[in-house]
């Protein structure tokens, strides 16, 4: 049994995290916001904002953590525009504060850092499939900030910090905010069959292609990230986590349509369309898939099936 210490673990991602690490048989040992809610798959529980390094520390020496998982940080794209100041201090020095932490208070502990495909940022324009010594050029705040705590953490990896760094593609699932664009169409979608919507269903840029993946399937490529720490100092320190298979978001929005009965109309939303899109991003998984072992097992149509059934009974409810 590992004594595993989750930073944003309230979250979307965070939440499925814990509960597959606590069905795992290991200690789940839980850090959310000051103000954020209890999550549920936790052996003990932590309110702190990581900007606050003082009680960061205090947390890091009681828990006595023997894995890490950084997930807490701002995360969407839109707020990192809104808010940079903020999304600079919560990704760049809330995580050198977790780094100095653990290193005054746990050494030993193995850190799997989650950073995002966002880096490589206009590097998708070639379109090809990137892999990890693809050149990172951020196009927004959030993916900036991202690529500036990853050199946080290359620096204490240098300097005997065990641990690694992982560029998830897009990954979606329940729990997901409906500011991400799956989710916003499952739950428009759950919204305009009961009535609670007008039969417009509003997107983004439909042509841009992504790589998706299940959370879930996210989730276990984590997992298998945390078992490099037997292997001593002998593996790589970044790693893709894509399927390598860009879907067009028309064709996810077509998929999902199918499986309403609902008349809906198609606009186009001139707020849901971002000024630096990509047309495609889609990532090289082959170290992943060497170093672990770990692919995806979960196919997209399951995914969305999954998320709408989701939307529809949490709108169904919220009705009665």
């Amino acid at each position: 049994m590992q004594r595993i210490l989750i930073t944003g673990a309230n979250g979307f991602v965070g939440q499925i995290l814990c509960k597959t690490l606590q069905e795992a048989g290991h200690h789940v040992l839980a850090l959310v916001g000051s103000r954020s809610a209890l999550p549920k798959y936790a052996n003990q529980t932590w309110q702190c904002d990581i900007r606050n390094a003082e009680m960061l520390e205090k947390i890091v020496a009681e828990a006595a953590p023997s894995h890490v998982v950084h997930l807490a940080a701002i995360t969407h794209v839109p707020a990192s525009f809104h808010e940079p100041l903020l999304t600079w201090q919560t990704n760049v020095m809330g995580s050198v504060n977790l780094l100095q932490a653990i290193r005054r208070n746990a050494p030993e502990a193995f850190v799997l850092f989650v950073s995002s495909s966002e880096v490589y940022g206009a590097a998708f324009k070639q379109g090809v499939a990137l892999a990890e010594n693809s050149l990172c050029q951020p196009l927004n705040p959030y993916a900036a900030s991202k690529l500036a705590a990853e050199a946080a953490f290359n620096e204490y990896f240098r300097q005997g910090q065990p641990g690694v760094i992982a560029r998830p593609f897009n990954h979606i699932g329940e729990l997901q905010s409906p500011d991400f664009v799956t989710a916003s169409f499952a739950r428009q979608i759950a919204l305009i069959e009961t009535g609670q919507q007008e039969p417009t269903l509003k997107v983004g840029n439909l042509e841009a292609c992504r790589d998706f993946l299940d959370v879930k399937d996210v989730c276990a490529a984590y997992v298998e990230l945390l078992k490099l720490s037997k292997r001593g100092i002998n593996y790589p320190r970044c790693f893709n986590i894509c399927s390598g298979q860009p879907r067009r978001i028309r064709d996810v929005l077509d998929e999902m349509l199918a499986m309403s009965s609902a008349n809906i109309i198609i606009t186009q939303d001139p707020e849901r369309l971002r000024p630096s899109d990509i047309p495609t991003a889609t990532g090289n998984t082959q170290i992943m898939r060497d170093t672990t072992g770990w692919q995806p097992t979960i196919n997209l149509h399951t995914t969305l099936e999954q998320l709408l059934t989701h939307w529809r009974e949490k709108l169904s409810t919220q009705l009665h």
